[in-house]
């Protein structure tokens, strides 16, 4: 019984406080971008210093998001699991502000110029799939597409996270001209995440085939 009180208040809690201030949290960077827009703090060429910002954002919210799950498992941070799903749309909301950019402030709805672009220049060309990836992924967030699509076959979809994870990367290294440090780290951050992912699932397939052999009856001899 007071195990479960002490749920329901960190439950409580969570909602009452612990995520508004998250959501508040994520919306901050946005609002850095706005007050550089408004006081020139964006450089001689805004366009690009807004378009890269939104996509370096999207990034950070897409690795924040793949980290949630292996820091639960090594930390014993349960209660994190409760931001994935608005991160993971924070990620998306950003995705969608940086392409907007593009759209927009770039290429003024120029659609020719801009599936040239999309043909012609490998770097948004990986850009779009790994957004166009992320569709599915947002589209089939709710509790109620779980349900539907069943929690195995929800899982094996949202997988692709870590495809995007590794195209926004990508993205961010073929756009890059000369100091491709940054998205270097990034890059290894995708790998390491990546890795912790393969290793244990590895690790719980032997555990539950080491689990069934035990349990399985022995056979008994004439």
């Amino acid at each position: 019984m007071g195990a479960a009180r002490t749920a329901a208040a960190r439950e409580r809690l969570i909602r009452r406080i612990a995520k508004p201030l998250v959501f508040a949290a994520s919306l901050a960077p946005l609002a850095w971008l706005v007050w550089l827009a408004t006081t020139g703090g964006l450089g001689a060429n805004p366009i690009e210093a807004c378009n890269r910002f939104l996509g370096e954002w999207a990034l950070r919210f897409l690795i924040i998001t793949l980290a949630i799950t292996p820091a639960r498992i090594v930390f014993g941070a349960g209660p994190l699991i409760r931001f994935r799903r608005m991160l993971g749309l924070f990620a998306f909301a950003y995705v969608c502000l940086h392409l907007t950019s593009y759209v927009v402030l770039d290429q003024f709805f120029d659609w020719g110029e801009i599936w040239a672009d999309i043909v012609k220049r490998n770097f948004i060309t990986v850009g779009m799939i790994g957004f166009v990836l992320l569709v599915p992924l947002v589209a089939t967030s709710t509790n109620a597409m779980v349900r539907r699509l069943g929690g195995r076959r929800w899982r094996n979809l949202h997988r692709l996270v870590y495809v995007t994870g590794v195209a926004g990367v990508v993205h961010f290294y073929m756009m890059v001209k000369a100091d491709v440090r940054e998205p270097l780290v990034y890059a290894a951050i995708v790998a390491v995440l990546l890795g912790f992912r393969i290793v244990y699932a590895s690790r719980r397939r032997l555990a539950k085939g080491r689990g069934a052999q035990a349990s399985a009856p022995t056979p008994k001899t004439p």
